[in-house]
């Protein structure tokens, strides 16, 4: 098989399978792995890809020859991996997450569920690479074994949230397809919710499409099965369930920014004058409430290994990016897709009010445009329009301008965010107003218009 180092990223491997992730590929990370990182215990896990338990067999293969325990925890979601790599020496979770059936990738973390550094990833590819020398193998194989950590698992999850204190309500799960479906039915013995399964078998040829419920004609499916099931709300996954979409009452999907602000709300109450991360896509809202709440808003670049980071940097009780990635210190600092939707629940059941009348006057007061992406050619191309947009805006009256991630333009009453995405060759665009849904889509209409030129 052809290795290529083409699938390595800013912090984790994607690529086409067999083109550019292969089983040889992921049999010289796992000789590598272990030398790099000191590691003589690992866990390793998949998700619903076709190609997963090929590649997994062949990372435990490398693990083992290199002297290192490979602990296979099987078909599992990424912070399944977090959880079993806080307790060893690293975890190798294979997943392309929201990414076409073709793709399958690799998310890699140290002892403690610390994600890769851009260097030690680097460091990493050159070892794998054609031609490289891999570490020598160690005299005598090391074992690998089978595990269910499932309910060890779902206790540290049912840890976050006041079991008792839930009420019976009606919830309507998406699983895409994805790996949630497995995970939603166990949890569901330990609730006293009624769940509405959706699209629930695990299913690696994505027949109901990509698990991405980001993409608008994803939503329609999950909105639709809420207002016909009368469901309090829905929750939908993507394939390695690391983020959750919330849905209100009525069908409308909720934006991920919206529940930065009131998952850090939930925070505040049980954590006063904790400090919380926040990405610089869409922030007023967030910097509202988390001041409000007696908080310390703290932003970082956006990406799981940047807002981990930071979160250890400061002691961040909580972390949230609008891409629906909710990272929480008490879970490694690490982002879950399970967690939010539990804590969502537990408000809703202590506060006996709808999540659309919890949540509806912070949409009202910061309308967002939601994530517009473009495709761009090369990353020449995406530097020239984004100078080309900074050009159009620099000299106006009011503007700041920071480029903690991208770049931010900011006005009193509107502010816009655009930035390269990590993993696709897209740019992606956030615009956000103060109270004024008319002018966010005036200001959407003249930014895309302006990316289209």
């Amino acid at each position: 098989m052809t290795i290529t180092t083409k699938a390595f990223g800013a912090y984790d491997l994607r690529g086409i399978y067999p083109a550019e992730v292969n089983e040889e590929l992921y049999y010289r990370i796992g000789r590598a792995f272990p030398s790099l990182f000191e590691a003589k215990k690992v866990a390793v896990g998949r998700d619903i890809r076709l190609s997963g338990e090929s590649l997994v067999a062949a990372l435990v293969r490398g693990l083992g020859e290199a002297g290192c325990e490979a602990v296979d925890i099987g078909l599992c979601g990424t912070e399944m991996i977090y959880h079993a790599a806080g307790r060893m020496d690293g975890g190798l979770m294979v997943t392309a997450s929201h990414n076409p059936k073709e793709y399958n990738g690799l998310k890699l973390v140290r002892k403690g569920a610390v994600p890769l550094t851009k260097d030690e990833l680097k460091a990493l590819a050159s070892m794998v690479q054609e031609g490289a020398q891999l570490p020598p193998a160690a005299a005598v194989a090391a074992r690998s074994t089978k595990v269910d950590m499932l309910e060890d698992y779902l206790q540290r999850i049912l840890s976050f949230v006041d079991v008792a204190a839930l009420k019976p309500l009606k919830i309507v799960a998406n699983s895409g397809n994805g790996a949630a479906g497995p995970v939603v039915e166990a949890l569901a013995r330990h609730l006293p919710f009624e769940i509405i399964p959706f699209y629930g078998e695990p299913d690696g040829s994505f027949p109901h499409g990509v698990p991405n419920p980001l993409l608008p004609e994803n939503r329609e499916a999950t909105a639709r099965a809420v207002v016909e099931h009368g469901a309090d709300f829905g929750v939908a996954w993507d394939g390695d369930f690391d983020r959750c979409f919330l849905y209100d009452e009525k069908g409308n999907f909720i934006e991920g920014y919206y529940m930065v602000g009131f998952l850090a709300q939930a925070f505040l109450e049980k954590h006063a004058g904790a400090r919380v991360v926040y990405d610089p896509r869409c922030i007023w809202n967030t910097i509202e409430l988390v001041e409000g709440a007696g908080g310390e808003p703290v932003v970082c670049k956006g990406g799981h290994a940047f807002i981990k980071a930071k979160m250890r940097e400061v002691d961040a009780i909580y972390g949230g990016e609008m891409s629906a990635h909710h990272y929480f210190r008490d879970f490694s600092y690490c982002d879950s897709g399970m967690i939010p939707w539990l804590l969502v629940a537990e408000l809703v059941s202590r506060q006996g009010r709808s999540l659309s009348s919890l949540l509806g006057e912070r949409m009202a007061s910061y309308p967002v445009s939601g994530e517009i992406n473009t495709k761009v050619e090369s990353l020449e191309a995406a530097k020239s329009i984004m100078d080309k947009v900074e050009r159009a805006y620099a000299t106006l009256p009011g503007c700041e301008i920071s480029r903690i991630d991208g770049l931010s333009v900011s006005f009193p009453d509107w502010r816009f965010n655009l930035r390269r995405s990590n993993t696709e060759p897209l740019i992606r665009l956030n615009v956000e107003t103060r109270g004024d849904s008319s002018l966010c889509q005036q200001k959407t209409r003249e930014l895309t218009d302006m990316l289209a030129d």
